[in-house]
């Protein structure tokens, strides 16, 4: 599933365009509103995530403009206007849905699901490393054959480490991608979820810690 992101936050833009496919979805993204609206126009997108406020075209007259060429790709607004007036107006205007920031980002993922309709099946249901498997539709986990009780933060956590297994993943990108871009980045909820996670995998399972880079699941 193709998703164009079009925001002109920096920060935002590289957090949503990483989490986003972190969770399987090819991305793009547009940083002004002229970029964003040619390429919605002109390339086969599923879904847009739509800023307001953006340089050049702002994403109100975006919106009207997709829905004069007669492009049907669900809109979903992310605005830091929550007024009731401005959500009206987008729907008026062909939105899909409306997202206020800040926002979770895992209601911004099921929300993405929703009008997509990605619903996991098949083997895409599940991550499997070795005797460590991980059941997304369920959000439960067994290690070695062994029911593991995880909260969404662990679960998510797992799931970003299990994504890439052996591999360094950052502090800060699971923080991101696991917390929210607006969790401030000097907390230690990283290390206190991975202590935990550590506990209940046990050790035939560990997270290793790589200093100055990151956190990784050691596999055999």
């Amino acid at each position: 599933m193709r998703v164009l992101v079009i925001e002109d936050e920096p920060r935002i833009l590289d957090f949503l365009r990483e989490g986003l496919q972190a969770e399987g979805f090819v991305v793009h993204g547009a940083d002004n509103g002229i970029t964003g609206l040619r390429l919605a126009l002109t390339e086969p997108y599923d879904l847009v995530v739509l800023d307001l406020l953006l340089p050049r075209l702002d994403g109100l007259r975006l919106l009207g403009e997709l829905r004069r060429e007669r492009c049907a790709v669900p809109v979903l607004v992310l605005s830091a206007k929550s007024d009731l007036s401005t959500k009206l107006r987008c729907f008026r205007l062909g939105a899909s849905d409306y997202l206020s920031k800040p926002f979770s980002f895992a209601e911004l993922v099921a929300r993405v699901r929703v009008h997509l309709r990605t619903d996991f099946d098949g083997d895409a249901s599940s991550i499997r490393v070795g005797g460590l498997h991980l059941d997304l539709a369920r959000r439960r986990a067994e290690a070695e054959g062994r029911s593991v009780g995880l909260s969404d933060r662990e679960f998510r956590l797992l799931y970003h480490l299990l994504s890439h297994p052996g591999e360094v993943i950052s502090r800060e990108r699971l923080l991101s991608e696991v917390w929210g871009y607006s969790f401030d980045p000097g907390s230690n909820v990283v290390d206190v979820c991975v202590r935990r996670l550590r506990k209940k995998l046990g050790p035939t399972w560990p997270i290793e810690t790589v200093r100055h880079a990151g956190y990784r699941l050691a596999v055999a």
